[in-house]
């Protein structure tokens, strides 16, 4: 069930406070801290061009990282604070926090599509529209799934996929409180302009 969980490389930083801060940042790191899981907190430093790159891609705050430290034994954690810059807005310094394999993490899952080969409403010339690729689910962070599944084997043109239609695995659940949408089968455009056009065709013919 777990998932493949990103590295996060980080080295251990000497001597904590301000100085030692301010050195981590001339010597091109950004300094951090790892708390929690009923152990002391750890002063760290992550180079901060490998950072910035890791922020950027994306949903870093809702990320679940094991955290590679040389020295130490490898830990799974969340961030939970990054401080910026307040002129450029870059990282000056990260919080992560430890997580244990008990702790409930709000994580964004892949979505995998199954049996679009003999899905009816595909087969009928139908069109997959896929409005999640990825759903954020608050799970065990002992248990994150590779992905969840949409069962498209019953699924007919005009098909709307709901949350409420997935079978989650268990102990998962929607962060989001509503039914949204997945992705629904549609008619090609071809068949909409077709059946657009009907109406014109016959009041011509009327006329």
């Amino acid at each position: 069930m777990a998932g493949q969980i990103p590295d996060l490389h980080a080295t251990v930083r000497a001597g904590t406070g301000k100085g030692a801060a301010r050195t981590a940042r001339r010597n091109g790191d950004v300094p951090g801290i790892v708390y929690g899981g009923g152990a002391e907190p750890q002063s760290i430093n992550i180079p901060f061009n490998y950072l910035l790159t890791t922020l950027r891609k994306g949903r870093f705050m809702s990320t679940l990282f094991n955290l590679k430290v040389e020295g130490h034994d490898d830990v799974r954690v969340i961030c939970r604070g990054v401080q910026r810059d307040v002129v450029k807005d870059l990282p000056v310094h990260i919080d992560l926090m430890r997580l244990k394999r008990t702790s409930r993490v709000k994580i964004f899952i892949p979505v995998e599509f199954d049996n679009q080969s003999t899905c009816p409403g595909l087969k009928k010339g139908g069109v997959l529209t896929v409005v999640r690729p990825e759903v954020e689910l608050e799970v065990l962070a002992g248990d994150i799934p590779d992905h969840i599944t949409v069962d498209l084997a019953n699924a007919q043109m005009g098909d709307v996929i709901h949350i409420s239609d997935v079978t989650l695995p268990e102990g998962a659940k929607p962060v989001i409180d509503r039914d949204f949408v997945i992705a629904n089968i549609s008619a090609p455009r071809a068949v909409l302009a077709s059946d657009d056009d009907e109406p014109e065709a016959e009041e011509a013919a009327e006329d």
